[in-house]
């Protein structure tokens, strides 16, 4: 058990520190004023105070932070500007972020997302830079009988080029793309001799392991990978390449994920794959297990996630306070109190039906529930 909590307080200090600075290196720069910086929830741990008044700290329950802003109450939202006017004085005023104009507002709310999405570019573009980047291309060496990939048509010695409109730059980018489709079936291109093919195939969902061990259904088309010539081809890319394919990964990851949550929603994609906590520490401990690199690579995922999960417009998230601002902007005012307020009971119903749902999900994973 302790080998997957320390892993996973150690990515979740991360992933939540960068997400909150963003928050406050905007708050900061517009000259917000910022009472509390704290990883964690519940009581303090540690903590000290810097020059302008600051209180880091860190607490006891490690899921999630913030950041708080002078005179913060409803702070992101807040829309009686006659009483504000009235409680504080001409000097404190500058440091509301309530009075701030409205695009310092949405850049500093907007912030905390953005950080963690440029994590994942430096955590990318450092992998591709020192470590490299696999283009080994995908052959290949085996078509299981009466498999979705032998009904389809495809063949033996077929290199892929790409699965629906997705380029298969690796080996690695296959199973990856295979899993992530939420498409009834999918258009593989090949090359076969001197022509290229599209095939549509249809996967199987079987009960399987992943490469970790962890019991979930998954999506196969019957086929077995090789190298083309049996040469691996392990790349270290320049500073260019590096930047261009970290964002092409961030985008990729990002698309894929909306994609899929789209799909759980219509019902065309798998809910048991969605999991809380329970279950990210326990990946976080298999993953560190692996080795630093496969540990880092996780935590540019689990940025990439945290940063987008933020961005979707419900009340109490970063989404659903720039969706306020988005209003404010066309309707040239605040929305009143009340409706803020009703915004955020169906925020609040929505995070605790989602916490349940994970939560229930990660029991069903750690074998406590069948």
């Amino acid at each position: 058990m302790l080998s997957y909590i320390i892993p996973f307080i150690i990515l979740i200090l991360i992933v939540v520190f960068i997400h909150e600075y963003g928050h406050y290196y905007f708050a900061k720069k517009y000259g917000v004023g910022i009472t509390d910086f704290s990883i964690g929830f519940g009581r303090e741990i540690i903590g000290w105070n810097d020059k302008s008044g600051t209180r880091w700290k860190i607490c006891w329950i490690p899921l999630g932070g913030y950041v708080k802003f002078f005179g913060d109450r409803n702070v992101y939202s807040q829309t009686d500007q006659k009483e504000i006017l009235e409680k504080y004085s001409e000097e404190d005023q500058k440091k509301l972020f309530t009075l701030k104009p409205l695009y310092q507002r949405s850049l500093i709310v907007f912030g905390g997302p953005l950080a963690n999405f440029l994590l994942a570019l430096v955590i990318f573009f450092s992998i591709y830079t020192f470590i490299g980047k696999d283009f080994t291309p995908a052959v290949i060496e085996e078509v299981q009988k009466e498999s979705p990939a032998m009904i389809g048509g495809l063949k033996e010695n077929d290199i892929i080029l790409e699965i629906d409109g997705n380029k298969v730059e690796s080996i690695m980018d296959v199973s990856k793309f295979i899993t992530v489709s939420t498409n009834e079936y999918l258009d593989f291109k090949v090359k076969r001799f001197s022509d290229e093919k599209i095939l549509r195939i249809k996967p199987d969902f079987i009960m399987g392991e992943d490469n970790l061990g962890n019991v979930s259904k998954r999506r196969i088309v019957g086929i077995k990978l090789g190298a083309y010539n049996n040469k691996i081809n392990h790349v270290k890319l320049g500073p260019t390449q590096a930047i261009m394919h970290a964002v092409k990964e961030v985008y990729f990851v990002s698309i894929s994920s909306l994609k899929y949550i789209g799909g759980m929603i219509i019902g065309k994609a798998d809910t048991s794959q969605l999991g809380g906590p329970i279950r990210i520490a326990k990946i976080s401990g298999q993953v560190a297990d692996i080795g630093v690199l496969a540990f880092i690579s996780m935590m540019a995922y689990i940025s990439i996630s945290l940063g987008l999960v933020n961005l979707f417009p419900i009340p109490m998230l970063d989404g659903g306070h720039l969706m306020f601002y988005a209003f404010e902007k066309v309707l040239g005012r605040p929305l009143s109190q009340k409706t803020q307020e009703s915004f955020f009971r169906i925020g609040m119903f929505l995070l605790i039906t989602l916490m349940f749902f994970t939560t229930f999900n990660d029991l069903k994973d750690i074998g406590l529930l069948r």
